[in-house]
């Protein structure tokens, strides 16, 4: 059955004004075309479904069944164009986001409470990992965008700069290098090293750095969670290094940060598009608020700074 929206638009006004004159009034549309458009519906129902007279319309059985059912059609396709509408401005969706822990459970959770206050059907998914998979997930086109370290120009992605922070040293409570305003790299590498996975940012980071300083650090022990690399620490097991937006995750109260001299390291976080793909409407508008809250100087952590221009 070929039956279109217009018609069961037409034959509903009728129906409920009882008047073909009257409903083609509130369609602004001329008589003529609304008794074409109902007799065209009866042909391809083949029934009838109005009693016409020259001064009354009335329903037949299958008329009042076939205005139900109009109704119903016509509602679920006025509720999907708003929804559609919705989703076309930004206002509902789902946003998948591909970054770092230390972003995710640190950074994010004030915009996403943010936006979520001002586009409440719109779920935000955070896809957390480590540098490589996140990126891989922008190429793949598994997540809108990320907000990650990039170890190198990679294809298919584009960077604009969010925030740096610096390196510390970490170190337990106690430890005579506590007493020291600030740490250097040798200094580290005199004492047992607590490192991250090799896999990760940070320890990509950190093995740069003494090679910068001219030093070798093999590590004492090494364990992929920063969080469990800082309770070592805590535990007295020895010293590490962490960029300054993951302290929030690593035993907080029972650590030590002292900055990171010979050479000063800092570690740049970008908001990572993918090149040729363009933002769904919702993702666009998280990084409208995510970019917001920096324009705004919104605080962060201790050690923490946004970034501006390009990458």
């Amino acid at each position: 059955m070929d039956v279109t929206l217009r018609q069961l638009a037409a034959y509903a006004a009728v129906a409920r004004a009882e008047s073909f004159t009257a409903a083609a009034a509130e369609l602004h549309v001329s008589q003529s075309s609304l008794s074409r458009a109902v007799a065209d519906l009866e042909r391809t129902l083949n029934m009838r479904l109005l009693e016409r007279d020259t001064r009354n319309v009335r329903l037949t059985p299958a008329g009042s069944e076939a205005l139900r059912i109009a109704d119903q059609i016509l509602s679920a396709h006025r509720a999907g164009l708003a929804q559609l509408g919705r989703y076309v401005s930004g206002e509902r969706g789902t946003v998948a986001l591909s970054t770092l822990p230390s972003v995710a459970a640190v950074l994010l959770p004030p915009v996403i409470s943010a936006f979520r206050a001002r586009r409440p059907e719109v779920t935000v998914r955070l896809l957390d990992g480590l540098e490589r998979p996140v990126l891989e997930r922008v190429v793949d086109g598994d997540a809108d965008f990320a907000v990650s370290t990039v170890a190198r120009r990679t294809a298919g992605i584009r960077l604009r700069p969010l925030v740096r922070d610096r390196f510390d040293a970490v170190l337990p409570e106690g430890h005579p290098l506590a007493e020291r305003s600030e740490v250097s790299w040798e200094d580290l590498s005199r004492e047992p090293f607590l490192a991250v996975g090799a896999d990760s940012s940070v320890r990509r980071m950190t093995d740069a750095a003494f090679a910068q300083a001219g030093l070798s650090a093999d590590p004492a022990a090494e364990a992929s969670n920063v969080a469990t690399v800082g309770g070592l620490v805590a535990a007295g097991l020895g010293v590490s290094a962490m960029p300054a937006l993951v302290h929030p995750l690593v035993a907080p109260g029972k650590l030590v940060r002292r900055p990171l001299v010979d050479p000063v390291v800092e570690r740049r976080l970008h908001v990572v598009l993918p090149a040729r793909r363009a933002l769904p409407p919702g993702a666009r508008r998280f990084l409208e608020q995510l970019e917001e809250f920096r324009d705004a100087g919104h605080e962060l952590p201790d050690g923490v700074f946004w970034e501006w221009g390009e990458a």
